[in-house]
C-alpha cells in the first residue's frame, strides 16, 4: 500500500480527490430537506449531429444490444444515457475493442493494444477492471480470469487479443445496461 501522498500513483490521487469531493457534498449540513438531493440531470443530452432513427429501429433495440450498437443514433443515445449515469466505461471499452479490430498495421495494433491495456485493464488504470471495489467510480467489469487471458493475448497482439474481454463486457451490457436504458425516460422519449 502507499505510504504517503507523494508515493501515490497519479490515478490513485485522482480517485482520492473525486472521493473527497463526493464526501464533501454528502457531509455538508443541508439548509433544507430539498438540499439533501444531489443535483442530477434526469435527461441525458441528446446525441449531437446524428440522424434520428426510425421508430421501428428504436423498438428493436429493446431486444437486441447488437442492433442498438450498430445504429449510429442508437449508439450515441446509449452512450449519452450511460454518461448520465456515470457508467459509460464498459461501452467505451467495447468501442475501443471495435476500433482495435479495424487496425491493419502491426505497429499501430501494438500501440492501440497498449493504450487499451493502460486505460482499461492494467492495475491502477483509470478505468481498471475490478472484481470488488470499495469506492464508486469508473471501471470496466472484467473478472480476473478474463483479465489474465487478455494480458497473455497481449504478449503478441492480434485482432482477437481482446475478444474474450469484449464478449464479457457485451454480455454485461446486455444484461444490465440495456434494460436500464430501455426503462429510462430518455428511451421512452425516443419511441414516442
Amino acid at each position: 500500500m502507499c505510504k504517503g501522498l507523494a508515493a501515490l500513483p497519479h490515478s490513485c490521487l485522482e480517485r482520492a480527490k473525486e472521493i473527497k469531493i463526493k464526501l464533501g457534498i454528502l457531509l455538508q449540513k443541508p439548509d433544507s430537506v430539498g438540499d439533501l438531493v444531489i443535483p442530477y440531470n434526469e435527461k441525458p443530452e441528446k446525441p449531437a449531429k446524428t440522424q434520428k432513427t426510425s421508430l421501428d429501429e428504436a423498438l428493436q433495440w429493446r431486444d437486441s444490444l447488437d442492433k442498438l450498437l450498430q445504429n449510429n443514433y442508437g449508439l450515441a443515445s446509449f452512450k449519452s444515457f450511460l454518461k448520465s449515469e456515470f457508467s459509460e466505461e464498459n461501452l467505451e471499452f467495447w468501442i475501443a475493442c471495435e476500433d482495435y479490430k479495424k487496425i491493419k498495421s502491426p505497429a499501430k495494433m501494438a500501440e492501440k493494444a497498449k493504450q487499451i491495456y493502460e486505460e482499461f485493464i492494467q492495475t491502477e488504470a483509470p478505468k481498471e477492471a475490478y472484481v470488488v471495489t470499495l469506492f464508486p467510480g469508473p471501471q470496466v467489469n472484467i473478472d480476473h480470469f478474463t483479465k489474465d487471458i487478455t494480458m497473455k493475448n497481449l504478449v503478441e497482439p492480434s485482432l482477437s487479443s481482446f475478444d474474450m474481454a469484449q464478449k464479457r463486457i457485451h454480455a454485461l451490457m446486455e444484461k444490465d445496461s440495456l434494460p436500464r436504458f430501455v426503462r429510462s425516460e430518455f428511451y421512452q422519449e425516443l419511441i414516442k
